[in-house]
């Protein structure tokens, strides 16, 4: 361990004594009741009494979605839906050509394709997290109309998506009626999509999704379907599950293939957010047949899709529209769009699996790329978010598939992902307390929240409240309030990244756990008051990535780093009230960090560690710094407004070594996180 790991370490069992010793509420103090144990997952084999989870045939869910609402973000992540509420979620309908009273969703007449559900989708569990009147009676306004477009046959919608036998914008009007029937318990909702399935079921075998996005993604039709099921209980579904499942594209073969690279601009399975999508796919299929070879698909499509175009921190992959051989370096980008749909992919398939891997891929998005699609007050996007971006510029002088202004933040453009991010941060928050199998409590993304649910096998209501600053602090406190002691397993995710973690229940001894990817389970009989200290120790981590000349990233906990670089904002159009900006670099970025190749860690150092303000991510309020020693390397530079790609290293440079600030990447608008590096001396 490098010396600055020790200080870390130090430090933080320190403070986690300290706290455990002044901060902690012990009834009952004397006793020693919790049974430590490290799982992979809650059980495959039980089913939950209290929350709708899969029903036979289907497998088991190990972790079940709490209803919308049953878990509050408080800190840092309540202020991103604030600030959501108010800047371009909150207030589309102010600017967006397809939420006016013209809308086909609306009238039933013209066109309403994907853009006002994409919206919905996240709008709706929004108002329902903040509790919000107002956002709420106008997410269901937009319900209602999708609710009275029902025909007598089962089809709903406008009708010129039906006269193009486009099934594709329902299956996402489909996800806005089950969160709202989650939230509401309207039993509307159960007949129309019963009626609407019972259509889809009488259409020809080549009438259902014939091709386009709906074949593409027909997965998003077969998670409603079974959504259906496992509340209805009616058979005949699961038929019309396995009718959707061959008539959806072929997403369990691999994706990228020599055929695929030589006509990858036609090729819709190189679309990344179809990609993004469709890799789920086989894994929720394998629900219905328990064939263990579908999750394994998904597993070996991520692989070969990551090491061919995901070397870079961020957890996302090299697609600025398709994923384009060749075409890998960080510079690249990803669609906000494919953001969300990955979270969201990899969301479903931990309540599949359990596996603790899926949460730590959301995780790593959420923290670290999706905040910097968007500025700081959440008000404008844009199209491409890179690990390696220099310039937010409106010109076309960047090397990606489509011209246009792709990179400047602007609140009226970018049509599918300013409707399509309204669900990003809502889902995410949703699924930091998520119910188990075994009728306990899973700790799964750490953050400030709390969660009440039904625990226990009497169903006794419990709320815990989760104390901590994470990511940005590595200290998490947990106090669980019930009016009687209730006994039910609580789960603590133990991510990838945490070699070891300290974890202690009142005045228990501290338990020091190295089981990094899997849970630990708590099993005890909880009393009002009782408190979980957790540390996870966010050692500093160097990533050397050998697809793009072994250039280098610098992580600590679930965080990466950038480069510091200062930011200038030049409006570029838009209204005083909805303004679109530039951000252009206003300090140099073309830096070699200077590692010792023993000893890579020995280069770093924690800088700054401060407060965290109402919004960490950006370039102002970034909580964490890291210094890092390194020299400008001339050679590196701009080819047009876009950075160039990261030279092979080591490298060479004659220019003198110097300190630089890092800060987490996903406050950084402009940012290098993909370095190249020289040996140090």
């Amino acid at each position: 361990m490098s010396g600055l790991k020790i200080i870390l370490y130090r430090l933080s069992i320190m403070t986690f004594l300290i706290l455990a010793m002044t901060g902690l509420n012990w009834p009952g103090c004397e006793d020693k009741m919790t049974e430590f144990r490290i799982k992979d997952s809650p059980p495959l084999d039980q089913v939950n009494s209290h929350y709708p989870g899969n029903q036979p045939p289907l497998r088991p869910n190990p972790l079940l979605k709490l209803p919308p609402g049953q878990v509050e973000a408080r800190g840092w992540l309540l202020s991103q839906l604030r600030l959501m509420a108010d800047g371009l979620t909150g207030r589309l309908q102010e600017i967006s050509r397809f939420l006016q009273p013209d809308s086909g969703w609306l009238t039933l007449r013209g066109r309403g394709w994907e853009e006002m559900p994409y919206w919905l989708k996240g709008y709706g569990d929004l108002a329902y997290l903040l509790r919000d009147p107002e956002m709420i009676a106008s997410a269901r306004k937009w319900i209602e109309a999708i609710l009275r477009s029902q025909q007598s046959d089962g089809y709903f919608g406008p009708v010129d998506n039906r006269e193009n036998n486009d099934l594709w914008p329902n299956m996402v009007a489909l996800a806005c009626l089950q969160n709202y029937y989650e939230f509401s318990g309207d039993r509307r909702v159960l007949d129309f999509m019963s009626a609407y399935f019972r259509y889809q079921q009488s259409l020809p075998e080549e009438k259902l999704l014939p091709g386009s996005w709906q074949k593409l993604r027909g997965g998003e039709n077969l998670e409603s379907v079974y959504w259906l099921y496992n509340r209805t209980g009616q058979k005949w579904l699961l038929e019309l599950a396995e009718k959707i499942y061959r008539r959806t594209a072929d997403w369990a073969s691999p994706i990228l293939s020599p055929e695929r690279d030589r006509n990858w601009e036609e090729s819709s399975f190189y679309h990344g957010v179809n990609i993004a999508m469709g890799l789920r796919y086989p894994g929720v299929y394998y629900q219905q047949t328990a064939d263990r070879r579908l999750l394994e698909a998904v597993e070996r499509n991520y692989r070969q899709l990551m090491d061919s175009y995901g070397q870079q921190p961020g957890g996302m992959f090299a697609a600025d529209e398709n994923i384009r051989p060749g075409y890998n370096d960080p510079r690249q980008g990803a669609e906000t769009c494919t953001m969300v749909e990955f979270m969201n992919s990899f969301e479903s398939l931990l309540k599949i699996t359990g596996n603790v891997i899926y949460a730590d891929r959301a995780e790593e998005i959420a923290v670290n790329s999706l905040p910097a699609a968007l500025t700081p007050d959440l008000k404008a996007l844009h199209y491409l978010t890179a690990a390696n971006l220099v310039a937010c510029d409106s010109s076309d002088q960047h090397d990606f598939q489509n011209s246009g202004t792709l990179l400047s933040f602007d609140p009226w453009k970018y049509r599918c992902c300013q409707h399509n991010v309204a669900f990003g941060w809502p889902y995410y928050v949703e699924h930091l307390w998520l119910a188990t199998a075994d009728n306990g409590l899973a700790a799964i993304f750490y953050g400030p929240s709390q969660a009440s649910l039904k625990a226990g096998q009497n169903g006794q209501t419990v709320r815990l409240v989760q104390d901590t600053d994470y990511p940005f602090s590595e200290n998490i406190r947990l106090t669980l309030y019930a009016e009687q002691p209730v006994a039910f397993p609580l789960y603590l995710r133990l991510p990838g990244w945490a070699e070891r973690a300290v974890v202690a229940v009142n005045a228990e001894k501290p338990v020091e756990v190295r089981a990094a990817g899997k849970y630990v389970q708590l099993e005890r009989t909880w009393k009002n008051g009782d408190q979980v200290m957790i540390l996870l120790e966010q050692a500093l981590r160097i990533k050397f990535w050998p697809g793009i000349g072994q250039a280098v990233s610098v992580g600590r906990g679930p965080l990466w780093y950038s480069l510091e670089i200062k930011e200038e904002w030049k409006r570029a159009g838009g209204s005083e009230d909805w303004p679109a900006w530039e951000v252009l670099p206003a300090s140099p970025w073309n830096y070699a960090l200077v590692l010792d190749e023993k000893n890579p860690g020995e280069s770093f150092r924690l800088l700054e560690q401060k407060a965290v303000p109402f919004q960490p991510f950006s370039l102002e309020g970034a909580p964490l710094v890291l210094e890092a020693r390194a020299r400008r390397l001339a050679d590196w530079k701009e080819e047009g407004r876009m950075v160039g790609r990261v030279p092979p290293s080591p490298v060479v440079s004659r220019e003198p070594e110097v300190k630089i600030r890092l800060i987490p990447m996903g406050c950084a608008r402009l940012r290098i996180t993909c370095f190249p590096w020289i040996r140090a001396k």
